[in-house]
């Protein structure tokens, strides 16, 4: 690591409230200045979000890290991070700050000693919400990616992990799948939409619980990394169900390894399983020489749509 910064979890009473402090301290500057945002509250109530945070750093398992940056013995900053130990090693950093008085170029020495702790605990890659461009661009340099959003629909960035992992296609375990909605966020993110509302994604729930709709995830391990679905529909012209292929998005981090085809294999050998006689989609143009090397190579016409 670096000789002029080092890395130290918060440890005793006295250590963690200093954390606590400088934490309260950086919300109420750099996040939530606006005293009435509506968020402000929640994470500056030590009985809702340091409640949450502190039962994350004492539990066994992917456990939360407080941690602090310091130089010649002087703290200099702080990140609070979890590592997925049990399921694919993905370190999530949740918040990052360097002290006022230390930045302009301290950050970056900073994001690489984080970096570097986080693959000396186990880590394999690292995830990260931005909420400005400011922060988009900060972390770009240190070779984070754009990767879609969370469930929320707030932006994500992944700094991709070094080593592959067996990838394999599954249907949703739960209807309310988080990681399934964090997909449709991402999905709907890279065609230009707004994220989902909580009201659409209640109603995306009731329709996989009613199977009016059937979604399949590649998994990475425990990660969920794309996304497809079939919708089926009585068809006169077969006298018997046909499906739509839809909602077709691989994070970007994520693609170029295969996981399209697998999806598609997986969603060609569901409708064949449950009797759907064929599979349509409907595409940008520059989309069909994908979707025609996938397979779709029959062409139906022009498709046309009246919104109502």
């Amino acid at each position: 690591m670096s000789e002029t910064i080092s890395v130290r979890e918060a440890e005793g009473l006295e250590d963690i409230e200093k954390f606590w402090s400088e934490l309260h301290t950086y919300h109420k500057r750099d996040i939530f200045p606006d005293p009435a945002d509506e968020d402000r509250e929640y994470f500056l109530d030590d009985s809702q979000y340091r409640s949450d945070i502190d039962a994350l750093c004492q539990r066994e398992h992917d456990r939360c890290h407080r941690i602090f940056f310091s130089r010649k013995g002087v703290d200099i900053g702080f990140a609070l991070a979890v590592i997925y130990d049990s399921e694919d090693g993905k370190c999530f950093l949740m918040e990052f700050c360097v002290f006022p008085e230390y930045r302009g170029g301290t950050g970056s020495e900073c994001a690489a000693e984080f970096l570097a702790w986080g693959r000396e605990k186990g880590a394999k890659y690292f995830e990260l919400n931005y909420d400005t461009e400011q922060r988009r661009r900060f972390w770009e340099r240190s070779g984070f990616r754009l990767n879609g959003r969370d469930e929320w629909g707030v932006p994500l960035m992944l700094l991709p992990p070094r080593e592959d992992m067996p990838v394999e296609v599954r249907r949703p375990a739960d209807s309310r799948d988080w990681q399934l909605k964090k997909l449709v966020q991402g999905f709907l993110a890279e065609i230009g939409e707004e994220a989902a509302s909580d009201e659409a994604l209640e109603r995306l729930e009731r329709a996989v619980e009613a199977e009016e709709i059937v979604f399949f995830l590649a998994c990475r391990g425990a990660r969920a990394v794309g996304m497809c679905s079939v919708a089926a529909h009585f068809s006169t012209f077969s006298c018997g169900k046909v499906g739509v292929f839809e909602d077709f998005y691989i994070e970007p981090a994520f693609r170029g390894k295969g996981i399209a085809r697998m999806l598609v294999s997986a969603a060609r050998e569901y409708c064949s399983a449950s009797g759907i006689a064929s599979l349509s989609v409907t595409c940008a143009e520059c989309d069909v020489e994908m979707y025609r090397a996938l397979g779709f190579d029959v062409k139906l016409g022009v498709g046309l749509a009246c919104m109502i």
